[in-house]
């Protein structure tokens, strides 16, 4: 197996398809992390824009949106397969009846909502940081990663609660802003973190 370049792109693909998956399959469990409840998904969702910056850094914006309509592609692909299995009918020997359509049984607005906050959110961090990149002249690398991330999870985080909710019992605007919130902030805190993991991966994508 020879690690090139070509091998270490396709590498960051299949963990930038990897990471968008297991955070709709996971994101419904909400933890308590200190004192915000937050979806688990936070741990593998932000990956993907911390991926997506390195391919764009390092391969330039075309390349980026490719990732992007594959990651949409497969999780279109895993929803539906999903959508498919849950209104299969049980078996007699099924043991996991109830607590399977409970896990994977996912409301078409949900989904909607996922694929909509994901397409946006993804293709106005590619526009972002591209438009980082040209302002500072290739430099500044941490800028254009965090500028970028950071409004792009805003509008993901946003588009998905309001989509998803609101309307229904309780959440009202402003219920929905307390709790997208404090996700959000948590989101921003991940992105200032996974700074020295851009330039790790770009040093990575490039090292002969």
């Amino acid at each position: 197996m020879k690690w090139d370049t070509k091998f270490k792109t396709n590498l960051l693909l299949g963990l930038f398809i990897a990471s968008l998956i297991t955070a709709n399959l996971i994101g419904l469990k909400i933890a308590k992390i200190w004192l915000i409840e937050v979806s688990v998904g936070i741990f593998a969702y932000p990956l993907t824009f911390l991926i997506t910056d390195i391919i764009e850094e390092v391969h330039g914006k075309k390349e980026t949106k490719r990732f992007v309509w594959i990651g949409f592609i497969c999780l279109l692909f895993v929803l539906t397969l999903t959508t498919l299995a849950v209104s299969l009918p049980f078996a007699e020997r099924s043991f996991v009846k109830d607590e399977y359509t409970k896990v994977f049984k996912t409301s078409l607005r949900i989904f909607v909502a996922s694929i909509a906050a994901f397409l946006i959110s993804q293709f106005h961090d590619v526009w972002s940081f591209n438009f980082w990149k040209e302002k500072t002249r290739g430099r500044f690398l941490w800028l254009r990663n965090n500028a970028s991330t950071i409004v792009s999870q805003f509008i993901d985080t946003m588009l998905f609660m309001f989509i998803a909710f609101y309307g229904l019992p309780k959440f009202t605007a402003a219920y929905i802003l307390r709790i997208a919130m404090p996700y959000y902030l948590l989101k921003v805190l991940v992105a200032l973190l996974d700074t020295p993991f851009v330039y790790l991966g770009v040093w990575f994508l490039k090292k002969k």
